[in-house]
């Protein structure tokens, strides 16, 4: 018999400019989800159906309603520090995130390869 899957533990959100990572994590973690996300079952852990329905969200809106769920948010918008209204939402819902910047994070693989880095050791993801 074989036992009913458990809901998963959601602990990140990956933003919707890195949809390309966010589609290879889901394959290989359990606990993060993305705009748009349908959800799914992983290692006996469903994921539900991500509540930011789809990528078009504005940030304003995304971000308190991720944060109000403590997740933590992987995006590479950078440009998040330079709009008035964003900023308000990241500072007034105390929303925990990592911009991933630079030339290393131009493409998919980067990203990955940068999401899991730990001080320079590799850990996996």
């Amino acid at each position: 018999m074989t036992r009913p899957a458990r809901p998963a533990d959601i602990r990140f959100y990956v933003d919707a400019d890195v949809l390309g990572l966010a589609k290879i994590l889901v394959q290989v973690r359990g606990d993060l989800t993305y705009p748009g996300d349908p959800g799914g079952t992983l290692h006996r852990r469903t994921r539900p159906p991500c509540p930011i329905e789809s990528p078009a969200v504005k940030d304003d809106i995304w971000i308190p309603q991720v944060a109000a769920r403590g997740w933590l948010i992987i995006t590479r918008d950078a440009k998040i520090a330079a709009n008035r209204a964003e900023i308000a939402a990241v500072r007034n819902s105390r929303a925990r995130m990592v911009v991933l910047t630079g030339s290393e994070t131009t493409g998919t693989w980067k990203q990955l390869e940068v999401s899991c880095a730990n001080g320079g050791r590799s850990k996996p993801c």
